[in-house]
């Protein structure tokens, strides 16, 4: 086994403390990365790098670069660390402190076309409008625990889906994952 598969594998059974998505949902996230050609990611929750390492991993093969978000900086330590380890961190910028402010505050001149949200579940609504005008038209949302969180995400849930200048779609995987795409 390789460094990278040996890390998954660590952080893989750290999923109930760190809130890791899961496996299935990871595979789905470096295929649609992969397939979309995605080259300018950004990441709302980094936890322990798990997420972040499968989006790099993806990106390492687009030729793309992840910006990832995390409130906790031990959280983000451990990732930084994770990101190292495997060799990826030369294509990852990890900001530390609330997803609203860094975006807010120091992500207004960046254009992304993949987003993945995976942190304070009622927070979806806002951390949406305030990527919205940052999304590239073709660009791509996956939102994490859509069916298990499904209370505190409804107003993002409601309001993507509600769109015209989105197509949204509900999967089944583990927690439940949104994917929209933005048409215009």
């Amino acid at each position: 086994m390789s460094i990278v598969e040996d890390t998954l594998r660590e952080l893989e059974a750290t999923k109930n403390d760190f809130w890791n998505i899961s496996r299935e949902t990871g595979d789905f996230i470096e295929f649609l990365i992969k397939v979309s050609n995605a080259q300018n990611v950004l990441e709302i929750g980094t936890s322990n790098g798990y997420s972040g390492l499968r989006i790099a991993l993806a990106l390492k093969e687009t030729g793309g670069k992840l910006t990832t978000i995390e409130y906790w900086d031990k959280r983000r330590s451990v990732a930084i660390e994770n990101f190292k380890k495997c060799g990826v961190d030369d294509i990852i910028t990890a900001k530390l402190g609330p997803a609203l402010t860094v975006i807010e505050n120091e992500l207004q001149n960046e254009t992304f076309d993949f987003v993945f949200i995976d942190a304070n579940k009622a927070q979806y609504i806002k951390d949406f409008e305030l990527i919205h005008p940052l999304l590239k038209v073709g660009g791509i949302i996956v939102a994490d625990d859509i069916i298990s969180h499904a209370d505190p995400v409804k107003p993002f849930v409601e309001e993507i889906t509600h769109r015209d200048d989105y197509s949204a779609q509900i999967l089944n995987l583990p927690d439940g994952v949104l994917i929209a795409r933005k048409n215009k």
